[in-house]
């Protein structure tokens, strides 16, 4: 594929913009009627897989995670989140955006990023409703 239509399809395909990549395996934890049905079906596309769901018992290249204000506690949720992860995977959260129900304070997000032992690479708009944030996992033995 040329560059050009890299770059189209990053246009098109959410997941291609948020760096799914074919043949991945990703956990989704959250789900509820709210969230981007146009980006799970492009993730589904660009890996060739189902996304799987909370009870798959397997690691996982990358999880998103769903979550809302009043979900519970966000660095618990990136704890769990880590613990289904592959060496090395990525965990994208998403979160509502600003004035919407739900919005997570991006303060809130950082400070349960640090306490759950990750680090902020990029925070993007995924979508009109939703904000993603890319935390990757520490690999082992760092």
């Amino acid at each position: 594929m040329s560059a050009t239509a890299d770059h189209a399809e990053e246009r098109t395909n959410p997941a291609a913009r948020l760096g799914f990549e074919p043949g991945q395996v990703v956990q989704e934890i959250g789900y509820d009627d709210d969230v981007e049905l146009e980006l799970r079906e492009g993730i589904e596309a660009t890996t060739g897989q189902e996304l799987v769901d909370e009870e798959y018992d397997d690691v996982a290249d990358v999880v998103l995670l769903w979550f809302r204000d009043e979900d519970g506690d966000l660095t618990d949720a990136l704890v769990d989140a880590i613990g289904l992860l592959e060496d090395g995977g990525t965990v994208w959260l998403m979160t509502p955006k600003t004035g919407r129900d739900g919005y997570v304070e991006p303060s809130d997000i950082n400070e349960a990023a640090q306490t759950a032992g990750l680090a902020q690479t990029k925070s993007i708009s995924a979508r009109p409703s939703s904000s993603a944030a890319v935390r990757r996992s520490r690999v082992s033995g760092e």
